[in-house]
């Protein structure tokens, strides 16, 4: 068997693992929806919108299109990327200016840290480039940190937008962008996009496709264990590859090439793969409808029907 560091890529003629966690554009599948979520990022950078929005489900693939996005980019794009950020919005603007390579000392006050901001936003337009903000975990974002993102959008020449931004985030929001309370933020929106878990035979053409960017030569996943991993993991893309991650260390133990439907259930038998938050748990399939309750008179004809016949 191979070393404990290969796990199984040997054993299965692969040349990486084809279902790590971490963010790749170059396993990166263009599911339809992954396709239109993309138009409406690249639709945002052309159009030089003001706000562009992409929500989805955790592990929905959100990241790998940031990622995708921010490799297809040309020099005449000035690019910051902020995850995860937090604070009033004195530190917001810290975040923003780090994010963009500039100084943002501790004791500058607000006044000092936003001229650096417009001047630096000027310089890159002049210079002929053009400035865009990537909020990436962006549901974190406080209702006064947006707005304060909506003020940053203020700063402008003539007709020209100097700033742009792209906000990333889970549903919750696209719920808080729908606020009342956010409906000048929510004007600034030129180009959204909600992207959903995959349907079943996306999950198949999915499975396929990273196997063979990592190498496959042919199919590992037998197509009833494909359908088995859509049904416990709802579709999500995360889900998805850290199941297949598993059911393939579980085929591999066995000295098996293929992993078949049983494989994916042992590995669901023994527990090791779970979801720990509610947001990642696949909606469970709807329950059967009840039957319709009977009244007494039917009874008593059926019960006086089984007497006749007796």
């Amino acid at each position: 068997m191979n070393s404990t560091i290969d796990i199984y890529t040997g054993f299965f003629g692969l040349t990486e693992r084809p279902f790590s966690l971490v963010p790749d554009p170059d396993f990166l599948f263009w599911s339809p929806a992954h396709k239109r979520a993309y138009a409406m990022l690249e639709y945002g950078i052309v159009t030089c919108a003001p706000i562009t929005l992409i929500t989805g489900e955790v592990g929905a693939g959100k990241t790998t299109l940031m990622h995708q996005l921010l490799r297809s980019v040309g020099d005449e794009v000035q690019v910051g990327l902020i995850a995860n950020a937090h604070g009033d919005r004195g530190e917001l603007l810290r975040w923003v200016l780090l994010a963009l390579g500039q100084e943002a000392r501790a004791d500058e006050t607000y006044v000092d840290l936003f001229g650096r901001f417009q001047t630096y936003l000027i310089d890159q337009y002049a210079a002929g480039r053009r400035v865009v903000l990537i909020f990436d975990e962006a549901q974190n974002l406080s209702r006064e940190s947006l707005e304060e993102l909506r003020m940053f959008t203020n700063i402008n020449s003539n007709k020209d937008e100097l700033l742009q931004l792209v906000l990333v985030g889970q549903p919750e929001l696209r719920d808080m962008v729908r606020r009342p309370d956010l409906r000048q933020f929510a004007q600034r929106v030129s180009s959204a996009f909600h992207l959903e878990a995959m349907d079943l035979r996306t999950v198949r053409s999915y499975i396929s496709h990273r196997l063979k960017v990592a190498g496959a030569t042919s199919e590992i996943f037998h197509l009833s264990a494909r359908d088995l991993i859509f049904e416990a993991t709802g579709g999500v893309p995360r889900l998805v590859n850290q199941l297949s991650d598993l059911a393939m260390v579980y085929a591999f133990t066995k000295e098996n090439k293929t992993v078949t439907r049983l494989t994916v259930q042992q590995v669901l038998d023994d527990g090791v793969f779970f979801v720990n938050t509610l947001e990642d748990a696949p909606a469970a399939p709807p329950a059967p409808a009840p039957a319709p309750p009977r009244d007494n008179s039917v009874l008593v004809l059926e019960s006086h029907q089984k007497k006749k016949a007796d």
